[in-house]
């Protein structure tokens, strides 16, 4: 459990280098992420593998980014609102 308590400020999610991580913990990172995320795929089934690319890819491209967050230390992956807008200008 975190060491936050009810009268502390919440602490700002960090965003962690996804080069930065090792090979064996980025995988660990991407394929938690892609298993519980639920998101539907539509007629179309992908593996965990091709998931696990598609991730990959967006975070190569700049479109996701790691966050590490302090007040539950926990990880996640979001998507840059920032690079989807400028694609589409």
């Amino acid at each position: 459990m975190s060491d936050f308590y009810p009268d502390e400020e919440p602490q700002e999610p960090v965003a962690v280098p996804y080069k930065e991580l090792s090979a064996d913990a980025l995988q660990g990172v991407i394929e938690s992420f892609v298993l519980r995320e639920g998101t539907d795929y539509g007629m179309q089934d992908f593996s965990l593998e091709q998931k696990v690319a598609h991730v990959m890819r967006q975070l190569e491209r700049g479109e996701a980014r790691i966050l590490f967050d302090p007040n539950t230390e926990s990880v996640t992956l979001h998507a840059n609102v920032a690079s989807r807008d400028s694609d589409q200008d």
